[in-house]
């Protein structure tokens, strides 16, 4: 609940800065605007493009939403946003982003369009910075939201940080990738990052496997 507090204060106080303000003494804070869950997807993302949470919010181009089938059975979650997503608006951006959409259509044989790809954290990283725990405990709440919103019956998370994020978890990645997990409504599986493959070609048959067991499922 604290931590909560103190990104309602931050949201303030960067609002009062865009009005001209440089010091205030003390002011009462009004929660009730930000405790307000939104009804729908659409007002989510609204949300995300709005956000000033975190110092995140002054390197980006614009906040990255999701792209996607808004009632997809599959859910890709990456980590964070890439400079060439950021500077595209596009998310399957360079070698990366083409070897991750080939693969989704070719093994799930689902086009993008019909696939929900989202990030962890919405924003590009400050100076290619791995992301701290704060940022992402700022973006965290839209993502559940989004979760909750699309319903995937699978989701896939790419590389170690984003599993770890999500599920708490701190087993070794290389003992629970290629697993299939179950959640209450969804099942998850972790898979090896397309930039990780990109270093690592030898193990792009092992994440070929991976997503022909998700196939099965859908």
């Amino acid at each position: 609940m604290k931590s909560f507090q103190n990104l309602i204060l931050l949201q303030n106080l960067y609002r009062l800065k865009s009005i001209g303000f440089k010091y205030i003494n003390s002011f009462t804070i009004n929660t009730q605007e930000y405790y307000h869950k939104p009804t729908s997807l659409n007002l989510l993302l609204k949300d995300i493009s709005d956000c000033h949470l975190c110092d995140l919010s002054k390197s980006r181009s614009q906040s990255m939403l999701g792209y996607g089938k808004s009632s997809a059975k599959v859910m890709v979650i990456d980590f964070d946003v890439s400079n060439s997503q950021d500077k595209e608006n596009r998310y399957y951006s360079g070698r990366i982003g083409e070897s991750l959409k080939n693969m989704l259509e070719e093994i799930l044989q689902l086009k993008v369009e019909d696939i929900y790809y989202t990030h962890s954290i919405k924003c590009k990283p400050l100076n290619s910075n791995v992301p701290s725990h704060s940022e992402w405990n700022s973006c965290k709440g839209y993502l559940y939201s989004q979760i909750e919103f699309i319903k995937p019956k699978f989701i896939i998370t790419l590389g170690e940080d984003v599993y770890n994020n999500i599920t708490t978890d701190k087993e070794n990645f290389e003992k629970i990738r290629g697993h299939i997990i179950d959640f209450p409504y969804y099942k998850l599986m972790p898979i090896y990052h397309p930039k990780h493959l990109l270093r690592n070609p030898e193990l792009l048959t092992i994440t070929l496997n991976d997503l022909k067991k998700i196939k099965s499922y859908l």
